[in-house]
């Protein structure tokens, strides 16, 4: 029983690491402008070779070979995966929404498991991550959850159903939208003042 709880602090503390990892990164970079509709190839490119090459290349992780821990740590991963996204903001400003991106590309690099990292990087160049708005940011990762599923020959799940399960718990308050709504303002108003 001890073993079972060692490994689930390791996935816990791998993820905790992953997520801050992207934290920082993309705190470096929070004040480009992208725009939130674009192709995932336009996206890369407007980052600078540089940060693309961070962005995408390779695969990091060695190959997980305890089964057991394999599992667990899906698991854990697609139920933070799938509430990141249902959390993201409905109507993301450009910085968040690169944020989200580069969040993405840099999760499929750091994964904890090699093999799945490299299957979900062909699944990444394949259906790029949308990150527009938040039903667009879930409606995608259910999409790529499932052609993870169908490699691995589990059942698919009905995507219309996601946010029936996986609750984000979110509440909006008026403090947290009038926070975001001074931001955009700001945006907005930094951009008019320097045209």
């Amino acid at each position: 029983m001890s073993g079972h709880g060692a490994s689930r602090r390791y996935v816990i503390t791998l993820l905790t690491g992953c997520v801050l990892f992207a934290y920082v990164f993309v705190s470096f970079f929070r004040n480009q402008e992208v725009g939130t509709r674009r192709p995932d190839h336009a996206f890369l490119q407007a980052q600078g070779p540089a940060v693309a090459k961070q962005l995408t290349g390779h695969t990091i992780m060695p190959t997980l070979g305890n089964e057991t821990a394999k599992a667990e740590l899906g698991r854990a991963t697609w139920k933070y995966f799938h509430t990141v996204m249902a959390r993201f903001p409905d109507h993301p400003t450009a910085d968040e929404s690169a944020a989200l991106q580069s969040y993405i590309h840099l999760f499929q690099r750091l994964y904890p498991c090699g093999e799945c990292a490299e299957h979900f990087r062909l699944i990444l160049n394949k259906f790029p991550p949308q990150t527009s708005s938040r039903s667009a940011a879930a409606a995608w990762a259910c999409h790529v959850h499932n052609e993870v599923n169908k490699s691995l020959k589990k059942e698919i799940f009905d995507c219309s159903n996601i946010g029936d399960f996986y609750d984000c718990g979110c509440a909006e308050d008026k403090d947290t939208e009038g926070r975001k709504q001074a931001v955009i303002d700001s945006e907005r108003g930094g951009r008019e003042v320097g045209a």
